[in-house]
């Protein structure tokens, strides 16, 4: 039964890119932050590897609130799943990839393969909250 239950649980954590987390605000301290925002997508142009896979090995597919981020704000205690409420957008995103380590104080919106979105939405300086889980 231990076996089974482990293996049933590595199943759940390896797919965990095909469904958003449930979240619950009162679990995080919301920090605020002034980012540059652009858009990318699915395609081997914009990608380093498999386009449909993130950073962290995260399956990244059309319609999921994903971003990247940019390798600095790690340093902040942003990582995996770290879910961020971004101005102008509904929901909570979850940080799904990384960005090349020559970006600075950025987030990337992931839109699936819609490149038309992704151009429309272009280069932007937005106010987001990230959370961190409270002890």
């Amino acid at each position: 039964m231990k076996y089974i239950l482990i293996v049933l649980c590595a199943f759940f954590s390896c797919y965990s890119g095909y469904a958003q987390l449930n979240i619950d605000p009162d679990d995080y301290v919301w920090i605020e932050k002034n980012v540059k925002a652009s858009a990318y997508n699915s395609t081997k142009a914009q990608t380093v590897g498999n386009p449909s896979i993130g950073a962290w090995g995260d399956k990244l597919k059309p319609g999921i609130k994903a971003i990247a981020i940019s390798r600095d704000l790690i340093k902040l205690g942003i990582t995996r799943n770290t879910p961020f409420k971004i101005e102008g957008f509904s929901g909570y995103y979850l940080v799904k990839d990384k960005m090349h380590a020559r970006h600075r104080n950025k987030i990337d919106l992931y839109m699936g393969k819609d490149i038309q979105k992704a151009r429309e939405f272009g280069i932007q300086n937005l106010k987001v909250q990230y959370g961190v889980l409270k002890k």
